[in-house]
Parts: structure tokens; C-alpha cells; sequence
């Protein structure tokens, strides 16, 4: 458990220190944020402020996750690792396109369908390997079946679990992509999903099928390190949004809202709680519902649904302060993850 602290407190200072550097160095070298001329006006004051902010909470993360296993002279596991993976190539993926936006001063980076194509190699090599690897018990990080609270059902194959995985990954990582369009919103919203997340890995260590064979113990081949996978990004997070809160002095860019997306995809994948999470994450589900609702309604129709998606511009164009809207969707993310928390508690309950 000592694990879980540490990689919180580490992952914690690190980025709390590192942002204002990386603030520093970015200002200096001029790497601002570019603004699209169609968002809401009020966000035109936001050019040129300092983006790539991602980088500092994700080599935090990652020192951290490693640190804490260097303290406690225990070896990281394959679950762990893995999702770090996820979460840094999907970073990687989220850099290139952020330099260059930079790079040709424009709101645009990659195209679209280069953006997704360096997705789905990450997600497919994550894919392939997250079924393989079993430890002494013979437990792999995934199976082949569809998880909700636990696995359910049959093997869906490892093509269908790979295409599976994949609309996972490219989907919540668009979603906290989409989420990120106020300061400090989706860094509040997916560290409750985080925190959710290092309390899921702890339960499921103190019941898991190896030390108590039970109706209701869990298959899940390293429960506490992907505790301890959760809890560094969750305290690198934290400390990078101390600077992000409103109003932002550093934005994540692409680089911290794929990271984040890929985190969230692959904590879901290895602790068997895969639907699970579209209720743990519900305030980036909606988000992304307000988008491919606008979008079909449009085309079907020639109007709007919305004044402007995602969803937060459409209250910012209501009139709402950027700060009430932040604050108000901390609070749905908030209670989507305790509605995701209490579904995964109840199966524990006494039985009448």
C-alpha cells in the first residue's frame, strides 16, 4: 500500500515544481497556444499562452510510478507497464500534433486521419499484448470477454476484443480530448475518474481469487499496481492542475488529453471494468454525446442543437461564467464517478 503513497506524493511535487519550468521554457520559446477563429470569442484573450503542458504531468507520472517502486524494492508488472505505455504513446501521438500547430502557427495540427491512424497502432499494439503475458497463476492482464464490474459473458475473439480495445482507446481519448476546452475542466474531471480508479485497484487486491476463492473475488492479475498506476498520474495531475485551474497558465494541449484518455482506457481494460467506465467517465460521455449530436442533427436537418459543441461552449455562449461552468462539470464528473463507485460496491452488499 505504501506504493499507492508514494506515487501520489512523488507524482505530486514533481509536476508541481515542473509546470512553472515548463511555463518558463515554453513562454520562451514561444510555444502558445493558437485559438480557432469560430470558438467563442472570450477564448481569443487565451493566444499564446503556453501548451505541451501534457509533457510535465506524464514524465512526472511515469518517474513517479518508478520511484515508487524503487523505494519499496519491488519490481513493476506487466498490467502496470502496459497501461503506462498506452498512456505514453498516446501522449506522443497528442505532442507531434501540438508542435505542430506550433510549429505552423495555425489551431490545427495533424490531419485527422493521421491523428487516428498513430491512435490505433498504439491502441493495436496494446491491444495484442494485453492478452498475453500470464503470471505464475496464469492470469493475463485482459481476457477476450466484455467487463463490467468483472468480466461477463463469452470470449468475443481476440479480433473482436482487439477491435473492441481499439474503439475503447480511439473513443476515450477523442472524449477527454473534447472534454479539454476550459481552463482546468478535463484535468478535474478525469482525476475524479483516477481517484475512482485507485480505489477499484485496492478493493480488488483485498479480494482478489488468489488469496480468498470467493463467489465474488476478483480475476485481476495485479489489481495493486495498477493502483499505484492510477495514483501517479492522479497526484501528477493534481500538480499540474494547480497551474491549469482557471485562469490557466499552462494548457495539457493534446499531449496531456490523449495521455489522459489512454490512462482511463487502460485502467479499465486491465481491472475488467470496461462499460464501467462510461459511467465513471459520464461528464466526457456526455461531452462527446453533445458533439455527434450536434453533428448528425445538422446534417440531417441544416440546424442546431446547440449553440456551440461541445457542450461547455454551449453555456459559454448562454452567458455563463468560464468558472461556473468548470466548477459544475467537476461536480457531474464527481457524481458520475460516485454513481460508477456505488454500482461497483453494491455487489457486495448483504443479500436479503
Amino acid at each position: 500500500m505504501i506504493n499507492i503513497v508514494i506515487a501520489g506524493a512523488v507524482g505530486l511535487v514533481l509536476s508541481m515544481l515542473g509546470t512553472p519550468l515548463a511555463i518558463r521554457l515554453f513562454s520562451r520559446r514561444g510555444y502558445g497556444q493558437e485559438i480557432r477563429e469560430e470558438g467563442p470569442s472570450g477564448h481569443h484573450g487565451k493566444r499564446g499562452t503556453p501548451t505541451m503542458g501534457g509533457t510535465v504531468f506524464v514524465l512526472a507520472a511515469l518517474l513517479a510510478y518508478g520511484g515508487s517502486h524503487l523505494a519499496t524494492l519491488t519490481p513493476p508488472t506487466v498490467s502496470g507497464m502496459l497501461v503506462l505505455f498506452l498512456m505514453t504513446g498516446l501522449g506522443a501521438v497528442g505532442f507531434l500534433d501540438d508542435f505542430i500547430k506550433i510549429y505552423k502557427q495555425r489551431s490545427l495540427g495533424l490531419r485527422s486521419g493521421a491523428k487516428a491512424l498513430g491512435q490505433l497502432v498504439v491502441g493495436a499494439v496494446f491491444a495484442v499484448l494485453i492478452t498475453r503475458q500470464p503470471n505464475v497463476y496464469g492470469i493475463t492482464p485482459a481476457e477476450t470477454r466484455l467487463s463490467f464490474l468483472r468480466d461477463i459473458g463469452p470470449s468475443i475473439g481476440i479480433v473482436g476484443f482487439t477491435i473492441w480495445v481499439l474503439f475503447m482507446i480511439v473513443g476515450f481519448s477523442n472524449a477527454v480530448n473534447l472534454t479539454d476546452g476550459l481552463d482546468g475542466l478535463a484535468s478535474g474531471a478525469t482525476g475524479v475518474v483516477l481517484g475512482a480508479y485507485v480505489l477499484i485497484g485496492n478493493w480488488q487486491l483485498r479480494n482478489n481469487c488468489i488469496d480468498q476463492l470467493g463467489p465474488n473475488c476478483y480475476w485481476v492479475r495485479d489489481p495493486l499496481d495498477l493502483s499505484v498506476v492510477a495514483a501517479a498520474v492522479l497526484g501528477a495531475l493534481v500538480g499540474f492542475l494547480w497551474w491549469n485551474a482557471p485562469p490557466a497558465k499552462i494548457f495539457m494541449g493534446d499531449t496531456g488529453s490523449l495521455a489522459l484518455g489512454g490512462v482511463l482506457a487502460g485502467l479499465a481494460i486491465a481491472t475488467r471494468t470496461q462499460l464501467l467506465l462510461i459511467i465513471l467517465a459520464g461528464l466526457c460521455v456526455i461531452i462527446t454525446s453533445s458533439v455527434i449530436i450536434q453533428v448528425g442533427f445538422f446534417k440531417m436537418t441544416g440546424k442546431r442543437v446547440f449553440r456551440m459543441a461541445p457542450l461547455q461552449h454551449h453555456f459559454e455562449l448562454k452567458g455563463w461564467a468560464e468558472t461556473t461552468i468548470v466548477v459544475r462539470f467537476w461536480l457531474i464528473a464527481g457524481l458520475c464517478a460516485a454513481l460508477g463507485l456505488g454500482l461497483f460496491y453494491v455487489e457486495w452488499m448483504p443479500k436479503p
